[in-house]
This record gives C-alpha cells, sequence and structure tokens, in this order.
C-alpha cells in the first residue's frame, strides 16, 4: 500500500508543479505596465530597488497587491488568488536572492503630537500636509526631475493596511538609498523622535479618505440638438472660443477608416483644447492623455441630431487617482456646460 501511494505522489507532482500560477507571467501581465517588466519603476515605484524590495516583508507585498492604494494610481487586484499573489512576491525575491524582513504587529509607542511637529519639519516637502503623498505618479513628465520617485500617501487606507509599525519605523530609522528618502537616526532624530513620528502616521489610520467610485458613470453625455447639422456645428465651435479653448480641427469620424472621398459627412468630431489645463494634467498623471486634447461628436441620424462626448467620470473609475479625478470633474463639467449651450 505504501508502495502503491508513493508512485500515485510521483505521478501527480508533476501535474502539480505544472499547474502551479507563474509569477514572472502574472507579474508582466498585472504589474510590469506601471512597475516595469523588471521591477524598474515607471508610473509605479522601482519594486526592484535593493533598498526597497529587501527592506519589505512578503505581508507588506502581499496586502499591497491585494489592498492597492484607493484614490492613487495602484488599483487593488481582488481578481488574484492567494496563490497568484504569493507567486508574484516570490518571482519579485529573485530580483535580489534575498529573502523579506519580518516584523510583528507590535505597535510603536509614542506621541502623535510630537510627532507632528516632527513631520511638519523633515517629511512635509515630500509627503505633504497630513501625508497625502507626492504630487502626479512616477513618470517623469509628472513628477520634479530631480525626485527618483514620487513620494507615496502615508495616509492611504492600502498602505496603512499593509505596512506593520515596525516596518515604518525601519524605514525612518534606515532611510531608502537611491531615493530622496533619507535615514532620519542618521540625520540626528533620536529613536523616540522616530516612536513619535510612526505614532502620528499611525493614527491617519481610521480617518477619513475622501475616495469616490465612479464606475457606475454612463461612458458618454449625450444631448439632443434642435438645430440643424451645421447649426449645431456652428453652435459647438462658438460655445469652445466663448470658453477659450482653442479649436484645433473637425473632421469625419471615420476619416482614415473608410477610402478617402467617402466619409459619413453626418458623423464629426470637433478637436480642440485648452493648453493650460492639458500641461497641468499631464503633470498629474500622463493616462490623462485617454481624453485629451477634448473632442465632441455631432452626429445626425434618422433626421435627429446628437452631441456626444466620453464622460471623463466613468475615466475616473479606472484612473484611480484623486488629484487627475478633480481633472476629471473639472472635464466633465466643460463638456457639460459646451453640449448645454450648443443645444439650447
Amino acid at each position: 500500500m505504501n508502495n502503491l501511494l508513493r508512485i500515485v505522489l510521483l505521478l501527480l507532482t508533476p501535474i502539480m508543479v505544472n499547474a502551479a500560477p507563474n509569477g514572472q507571467q502574472l507579474f508582466e501581465k498585472n504589474c510590469a505596465s506601471c512597475h516595469g517588466t523588471s521591477g524598474q519603476g515607471g508610473v509605479g515605484i522601482p519594486l526592484s530597488l535593493p533598498s526597497f524590495i529587501n527592506s519589505v516583508s512578503d505581508n507588506y507585498l502581499r496586502k499591497s497587491i491585494r489592498y492597492g492604494r484607493p484614490g492613487r494610481v495602484m488599483p487593488s487586484f481582488n481578481n488574484l488568488s492567494d496563490d497568484n499573489v504569493l507567486s508574484i512576491v516570490q518571482y519579485m525575491r529573485t530580483w535580489t536572492g534575498k529573502e523579506g524582513k519580518i516584523f510583528s504587529k507590535k505597535h510603536v509607542k509614542g506621541n502623535a503630537r510630537a510627532g507632528k511637529k516632527l513631520f511638519n519639519q523633515y517629511c512635509i516637502s515630500c509627503h505633504n500636509s497630513g501625508g497625502t503623498g507626492g504630487v502626479g505618479t512616477g513618470v517623469t513628465f509628472s513628477r520634479p526631475r530631480d525626485a527618483a520617485i514620487v513620494a507615496p500617501s502615508l495616509n492611504n487606507p492600502g498602505f496603512l493596511s499593509s505596512a506593520e509599525d515596525l516596518f515604518i519605523k525601519d524605514t525612518l530609522m534606515n532611510g531608502r538609498p537611491g531615493t530622496p528618502m533619507m535615514s532620519y537616526k542618521a540625520h540626528g532624530l533620536s529613536e523616540q523622535d522616530i516612536n513619535n513620528l510612526v505614532k502620528y502616521i499611525r493614527d491617519f489610520e481610521g480617518g477619513p479618505y475622501p475616495y469616490k467610485d465612479y464606475d457606475t458613470e454612463e461612458p458618454i453625455i449625450k444631448v439632443e440638438s434642435p438645430y440643424s447639422m451645421a447649426e449645431t456645428i456652428q453652435n459647438i465651435k462658438d460655445a469652445i472660443i466663448g470658453k477659450n479653448f482653442k479649436l484645433i480641427r473637425t473632421q469625419e469620424l471615420n476619416k482614415g477608416l473608410v477610402p478617402a472621398g467617402t466619409e459619413n459627412k453626418k458623423q464629426l468630431i470637433i478637436y480642440f483644447c485648452n493648453f493650460n489645463f492639458l500641461n497641468k494634467a499631464l503633470a498629474i498623471d500622463p493616462r490623462v492623455g485617454m481624453f485629451l486634447p477634448c473632442r465632441v461628436t455631432v452626429v445626425e441620424q434618422n433626421g435627429k441630431v446628437f452631441i456626444m462626448a466620453t464622460n471623463p467620470l466613468k475615466l475616473a473609475s479606472i484612473f484611480n487617482n484623486n488629484e487627475l479625478i478633480e481633472a476629471c470633474k473639472e472635464m466633465h463639467s466643460i463638456y457639460s456646460e459646451l453640449l448645454e449651450e450648443a443645444s439650447l
């Protein structure tokens, strides 16, 4: 019986190994678009930086993947199984060949009021007031060129749910070589000072964190115009100029998709832009290019004329970035006003 059991186990072993999720493939599919194919960074932080990957626990990485960073760029990956997440973490460990640190769940004792004073003195220049984090993403265009990364949001519920007190303390004590994060122990702060900072950061947990899910929004804004096609297009152009936007061009919707001269003249796109708004939005997150420059589509169908625009609030649910959501809300307001003015 024992020999039979051994034979069965030997036969099953290759099947179980082949069925195991591939961490590199999972990383490339779910993480590489932001963090780079080998974790070198991009929109997301450089994960393969030795001072980062060797200083964090497997638990921190697992929870970060699972919870994400609500209101920032990092989404939560609820679609991945626990085995998938573990495989990604194991793959990440191959970058340096070292195991992650292990931190207990013990809370650090400190004085939050004293920690706030220290935070405002030493941390606010990168992590901003209240620990809201740096502006923009890791892409060079949307962060200061002398900063290797954008400082993380310390008041973020995803971060606070993933980071143990002793992990935060360890980071403050030792810094993060290769990034602007210095060692505050080497900078002259006492261990009690650092405990006070940890306590102040931990007290962000449970506080208000304004993030709204816009997933229920309709994908387009659409109104019916009481005017003819030509009158509606002119109304749109007048409204665009009235809001200090620059008209770029008007073209058929299917231009370039059909032979020249056969384009549908009853389906037109009007492109326009406010370059100050565009630069401000791009500095927050380059993905804003999904709906900029601005465009409105005018379609005549069955004797009726419709004006349509992408709903930026629908895109807000994809961006997962509070700063960019504000730009989406502003753009939604502009589109709504333009469509209303053109169809009055």
